[in-house]
């Protein structure tokens, strides 16, 4: 079989084996062109889909740990609201913080110190409080140096110690500077956080 005796307006009389290669040339032309055409311009979006359901994918995975930890969760800041709540009823009010003066020089007079100071400084408002220092200078030995700090942490009321300073006195006493702080909370800064 000679290619070039071949003619295409006669191809109804070519030998099967050039007939079958001819199919075959045809078929993969047709083949390329429906590639090139309805396939290859669809792959970015099929693509671009497979990369989207994954996202999808590690999205529910997320959403799903969340779910089933979701009453965890809830016991948890059922818990951290009361928790909340029980320290806000240590913080004094505004009324109350009077009294915590009153309250800090019983325990040390009623143990056995001399006051040489205790008065408020200016408050200092934090974002959801207001800290309340306290200037305080006593004079007493060291054991009712001890029980002045361990009453006033004793106090109901949330009072925090801070710059200690000890120095010696006359007649084997100490004198002991320190700042005592008490809180109180904003009512307004808890406002502004939920409102925002």
């Amino acid at each position: 079989m000679n290619v070039n005796e071949l003619d295409l307006s006669e191809i109804g009389s070519w030998p099967k084996p050039a007939k079958a290669i001819f199919i075959g040339f045809v078929c993969i032309v047709v083949a390329a062109i429906f590639y090139y055409v309805e396939i290859s311009s669809n792959l970015d979006q099929l693509f671009a889909e497979q990369k989207k359901e994954e996202e999808l994918k590690h999205t529910f995975e997320g959403k799903q740990r969340m779910a089933a930890n979701l009453e965890a969760y809830r016991s948890q800041m059922l818990q951290l609201e009361a928790t909340f709540s029980q320290f806000l009823k240590q913080l004094p009010t505004e009324d109350e913080t009077a009294g915590l003066l009153d309250d800090i020089n019983f325990v040390g007079t009623a143990s056995g110190l001399d006051f040489r100071v205790i008065q408020w400084q200016a408050p200092q408002e934090k974002e959801f409080y207001i800290e309340l220092p306290i200037d305080i200078e006593v004079i007493g030995d060291y054991h009712q140096l001890g029980t002045f700090v361990s009453d006033v942490a004793a106090l109901p009321r949330i009072v925090t110690l801070h710059n200690f300073d000890i120095k010696a006195a006359d007649n084997n006493k100490l004198i002991m500077k320190l700042q005592a702080k008490t809180y109180r909370y904003k009512e307004d800064g808890n406002a502004k956080k939920k409102k925002g």
